[in-house]
């Protein structure tokens, strides 16, 4: 089988702004076999958004600085990308009607890596 062959691994963009969490879940993707981008703001994943077509997947904790926080970026990438899935996370709020999304799911921290790495697998099938 030559290099072209083989199918090309989905893209997650983690956004979260503590670098530990940030780097564990990176891996764990990884080690999944996902390609990970890493952000630690909202603004940064649009930037990423606008020029990566190969997102596949954002998983974004909710409560992060600046101006727009994990629900007015999951609601922004369902307007401008729509074909990307939403995975949201946060230890201290809760989703509450309209906030996120239809088809996309939430993560109270601490949450199993195992039970989000097979959420975004169940997108990709």
């Amino acid at each position: 089988m030559g290099e072209s062959e083989h199918p090309a691994r989905a893209l997650v963009l983690v956004v979260e702004d503590e670098a530990v969490i940030r780097m564990d879940l990176a891996e764990s993707l990884g080690d999944a076999g996902f390609d990970v981008i890493e952000v630690a703001n909202a603004h940064d994943a649009v930037a990423v958004l606008a020029v990566e077509p190969r997102v596949a997947i954002v998983v974004t904790d909710i409560e992060m600085p600046g101006s727009m926080d994990g629900w007015d970026l999951a609601r922004l990438i369902r307007d401008r990308w729509p074909p990307v899935h939403i995975i949201a996370v946060s230890g201290r709020q809760v989703p509450q009607f309209g906030d996120m999304p239809d088809e996309s799911q939430f993560f109270a921290k601490p949450y199993d890596i195992n039970r989000l790495v097979k959420a975004a697998r169940a997108y990709l099938s």
